[in-house]
């Protein structure tokens, strides 16, 4: 298996909360950062799952935080997608110092919603291999 997709991200000062540490909510943006700029990696974008009438949905998200991330680290954030027969997916992603460091592990479970009949569709690999130019990306 091929190592993970992963970016990384400067936490910036004004993320921040009062005791200095990376806002809890801050961690969900990083992880979204990292699942968009996947996608992007691997061909896709909002214009051609909107051109196809789908959309990905989040429905439901754990956040595990390990160790505080402060105004200045940098951190490298994972996205692995792990496919299942039905129509959801799960995403997992880490959330690491460059020293190895956990600072978090972001798990997902999502989906590809149709847009008109707003109804998850059957099979959501099969749209990601279609529009993805590098399906490897994903697993696929």
């Amino acid at each position: 298996m091929s190592e993970p997709f992963s970016v990384r991200i400067t936490v910036r000062g004004y993320e921040t909360d009062v005791q200095g540490h990376l806002n809890q909510s801050v961690y969900l943006n990083y992880a979204e950062h990292a699942r968009w700029s996947l996608l992007q990696a691997a061909g896709i974008s909002q214009a051609g799952l909107r051109s196809k009438g789908i959309g990905p949905v989040a429905l439901e998200t754990t956040i595990r935080y390990k160790r505080e991330l402060l105004a200045g680290d940098e951190v490298d954030v994972s996205c692995v997608f792990e496919w299942g027969e039905g129509k959801t997916f799960r995403i997992e992603q880490t959330i690491t110092k460059p020293d190895g460091t956990v600072a978090a592990e972001v798990s997902a479970v999502g989906g590809l919603l149709d847009l008109t009949a707003r109804r998850l569709v059957a099979t959501p690999q099969n749209y990601f291999k279609e529009l993805a130019t590098d399906p490897s990306l994903f697993g696929l």
